[in-house]
């Protein structure tokens, strides 16, 4: 399943199953980043499939990502989270990265709101500040040396959806940034000298994951929200060392205000 290439088949099938196990058509899915599944403890009628009891659904190997989909209501909304995700350095090609999105659009799922752990490049964003996603760059170059370009339109970022996360920040005095999400491959952090590469580029924060789910939401016409929980300063803008724990340590202190910023979200989505 790993490297396979995942056929309109194989996703109805997958769609098929889990189906069969939620109880309620979800309206809204969340993609949650490494650390940020605190808010599926406030989901009500939960129903939880794991990844594993999935026939043909491949696992996660990263910390923090529990591989299962919670199914209920928030704010009698209903909603399909995702806790867990794949990455391309875990040896994944992008058909199996961007299977979640497949498989909601096949569930008739048409908001997408997708989070992550990721680094700040900006003095300005300090870990723990949550950013709302405006704007992504892919700086993988898998395709080639050229520059890669920022992306800002519609089709990835939802105007109407990212106003309403600001306006909701806002209102429930939660800080919460807009800022470009750059994608690079992974699994080591990056170096000095390419942080300064993305920032001069024009990005905000760095991660190994995201761009290509948003890409692959934005060429199926769901409507798209990203949110990233900035969990360290990424390498050179300190003397700290980077580390997976400093992430999940900063997750944990940032959760409470992550989830009830996207608890909240996900209920004015559902008076629409």
């Amino acid at each position: 399943m790993m490297n396979s290439f995942l056929t309109l088949s194989d996703v109805k099938e997958i769609a098929d199953f889990v189906q069969g196990k939620i109880v309620t058509p979800p309206e809204i899915a969340v993609i949650l980043g490494s650390g940020l599944s605190l808010i599926t403890k406030d989901v009500e009628e939960a129903v939880t499939i794991t990844y594993k009891e999935i026939p043909g659904y491949p696992q996660p190997t990263v910390k923090g990502h529990s591989g299962e989909f919670i199914s209920g209501k928030i704010g009698n909304v209903p909603v399909l989270f995702a806790s867990g995700r794949f990455h391309y350095y875990e040896g994944h090609n992008i058909e199996t990265l961007t299977l979640p999105i497949r498989l909601f659009h096949a569930l008739g799922i048409k908001n997408l709101i997708i989070t992550n752990a990721a680094g700040s490049v900006r003095r300005s964003s300090p870990p723990g500040t949550l950013m709302a996603i405006s704007g992504h760059m892919d700086c993988t170059f898998r395709d080639g040396p050229n520059q890669p370009e920022i992306l800002r339109n519609d089709k990835y970022h939802d105007p109407e959806l990212l106003k309403l996360a600001l306006d909701t920040a806002r209102r429930l005095n939660v800080k919460l940034t807009e800022g470009v999400y750059v994608w690079t491959l992974g699994p080591s952090f990056e170096t000095p000298a390419e942080i300064r590469m993305i920032r001069e580029f024009g990005g905000d924060a760095v991660g190994m994951s995201t761009v290509p789910e948003i890409q692959a939401a934005g060429e199926l016409g769901l409507r798209i929200l990203g949110i990233s929980c900035l969990t360290n300063y990424a390498a050179g803008i300190t003397d700290k060392p980077l580390t997976h724990e400093e992430v999940m340590e900063t997750t944990a202190e940032v959760g409470k205000d992550f989830t009830r910023l996207v608890r909240e979200i996900i209920t004015a989505i559902g008076k629409e």
